[in-house]
């Protein structure tokens, strides 16, 4: 079993990262940053459809502030969504602004919403993290998703990832599955986070991306939370499996999977890394030579983590690694043996 016992250390972006961020047209000037949202004079309980208290509260702010922070919030969707073009945001207003109570960051949920239709979006406002964007940019590279983000200063703006989130699939959605595509999936997703040291998937962690099928329902695993990129030194952290919350999918695996498929699946998905890696090999070597030089986790966690990946891979290459990043690095290159 996974636990994480203590709380996540937050990083500060380096001078180094903001450079591979502005290379790579991931910084960019914005008008409003995480602390104007913090100006909020009063907050309301945000309730699911069940009367259930989400955790989250819906903010709103003086007259004086909120026309700006309103107006600046839509040119960000805009930054984010469609390379800065305000010409398109005259439909657009935002229409709730929530705040999350716990967790480390603290979140802000911006919900904005098409005038012309009612459609919606969300997108997300955050205290920047190294490890969180680290964690991004590797989910953009290596893994079937894509990813946009934006920085500034502190600032971290994120978009909304779509799909059930996975602890509310297992309560509503898991006697009605096609149980060997969801079970290969978890595979694979699990093989994902090892590779790439996403650590803390557990069911609250990351969605599932439901897509029909001409035939069947196709499902897709994806990480929502970044914060434990390359920063626990146990090596189960890395490895969904090994969380209790995500048991009801396990025991779906143990069912119906032989272990000739799931060695299989984790090959295919270790193969697609590759492919991704190669055809991404500049801005992954970008990433890296500023990873490796980074701080991104206390050295007792890297000593820790080296020496438990020696082990699993039987390779003594992991322990001359003195950050996260090279322990990283030499992970990814077993993608190749």
């Amino acid at each position: 079993m996974a636990i994480i016992s203590k709380k996540k250390i937050p990083y500060k972006v380096s001078d180094k990262l903001h450079r591979f961020l502005h290379k790579y047209g991931k910084e960019i000037a914005i008008p409003l940053q995480y602390q104007d949202l913090c100006r909020f004079v009063g907050a309301t309980t945000l309730y699911d459809r069940q009367g259930r208290d989400t955790l989250w509260v819906s903010v709103y702010y003086s007259e004086s502030d909120q026309e700006y922070i309103y107006s600046s919030l839509r040119q960000i969707y805009a930054h984010l969504k469609i390379a800065g073009n305000l010409s398109v945001i005259n439909h657009l207003y935002i229409d709730r602004i929530d705040l999350c109570t716990y967790g480390n960051t603290k979140p802000f949920r911006i919900r904005i919403v098409n005038k012309v239709n009612d459609n919606f979006d969300y997108f997300y406002v955050k205290m920047a993290d190294a490890s969180r964007i680290y964690g991004l940019e590797l989910e953009d590279i290596l893994s079937p998703n894509r990813v946009r983000y934006l920085l500034y200063k502190d600032t971290l703006i994120e978009e909304h990832i779509l799909g059930i989130p996975a602890d509310q699939f297992i309560r509503s959605h898991l006697a009605d599955v096609n149980k060997i595509r969801l079970a290969k999936e978890f595979v694979k997703f699990n093989e994902r986070c090892f590779v790439r040291l996403l650590g803390d998937m557990h069911s609250s962690n990351f969605v599932i991306d439901t897509t029909p099928d001409f035939e069947e329902m196709h499902y897709r695993l994806r990480a929502i939370d970044f914060d434990q990129q390359s920063y626990e030194g146990r090596k189960s952290i890395y490895l969904p499996q090994y969380f209790k919350q995500n048991n009801p999918i396990i025991e779906i695996g143990y069912e119906v999977l032989t272990p000739e498929s799931v060695r299989q699946y984790q090959l295919e998905e270790r193969s697609l890394m590759a492919n991704r890696l190669r055809t991404s090999r500049y801005v992954l070597k970008d990433l890296m030579e500023v990873m490796i030089q980074d701080t991104i986790a206390p050295q007792e966690n890297t000593d820790q983590l080296k020496e438990e990946l020696a082990r699993h891979y039987k390779r003594d290459e992991f322990l001359k690694c003195k950050t996260m990043g090279e322990v990283l690095k030499v992970s990814l290159k077993q993608l190749f043996r």
